[in-house]
């Protein structure tokens, strides 16, 4: 195999086929990782601007100290990374639904791996994010229905771009109000999306959140020659909520 392109694991999953793959730039020699879910790109460290700005945009929500924190989606790991620099995160834990991307990590093949497996903080939980919420019984397997500082999210495209319709209700009312219930008072809830914001979906957000705004995050993208766009949307649970 090329010494500019080396495939570093293929696995067979349940979604499909996985892969990672380490390539050179050529334009700028610079080492990019990606993860391929059959022939979709799921990740590439060629574009992590949003996923930092993601943790970033959430945390600063915050004034507390003692940050308890909830990644749904591993990736690469930057969104993940970017919530443990800030000393205040007293805890993390990861759900991903592939345990072959929380392998990875811990075998070392994605740069981020060691630093987050190797954190005390941090617990990689491998899981559906959306089942568990469903399921009512939360994110911490060993703490049913523990609740959390900042629910942050990257998994699919979209509020409407899927990677699976099973995610669908994650969405709706109901399953947002499941979501508004695992936060503490003041806690928040942020979003990735690949699209431009959706007033539609913002809405909707605004029936069970306060505070909620769209932040467009721009970024150079050198294989089209231009800026792109990602959205990162930010809700906060009231301060004053009863359950």
């Amino acid at each position: 195999m090329s010494a500019r392109f080396q495939e570093l694991d293929w696995r067979r999953t349940p979604l499909g086929e996985l892969t990672l793959r380490r390539r050179l730039d050529p334009g700028s020699g610079e080492e990019i990782h990606e993860i391929k879910l059959n022939d979709e790109f799921l990740m590439s460290s060629l574009f992590t601007v949003a996923e930092v700005e993601l943790a970033r945009l959430a945390l600063a929500e915050l004034p507390r100290d003692d940050l308890q924190v909830v990644v749904g989606g591993l990736g690469l790991g930057y969104t993940a990374r970017t919530v443990l620099e800030d000393p205040r995160v007293g805890a993390l834990v990861v759900v991903d639904a592939l345990g072959e991307v929380i392998d990875w990590h811990r075998q070392g093949l994605i740069p981020a791996g060691k630093a987050l497996a190797g954190d005390p903080r941090c617990r990689l939980v491998h899981g559906d994010f959306f089942a568990m919420l469903r399921s009512g019984e939360g994110f911490d397997p060993a703490a049913a229905g523990r609740r959390f500082d900042a629910i942050v999210v990257d998994i699919d495209h979209s509020p409407r771009h899927l990677l699976h319709p099973g995610n669908a209700d994650f969405y709706e009312p109901e399953g947002l109000r499941r979501l508004a219930g695992l936060l503490r008072p003041g806690g928040v809830f942020a979003l990735w999306s690949n699209e431009p914001p959706e007033a539609e979906f913002t809405a909707t957000l605004a029936a069970i959140f306060t505070g909620v705004r769209a932040e467009v995050v721009s970024f150079r993208n050198p294989l089209q020659d231009r800026n792109s766009t990602n959205t990162v949307y930010l809700a906060k649970r009231a301060d004053d909520v009863r359950d």
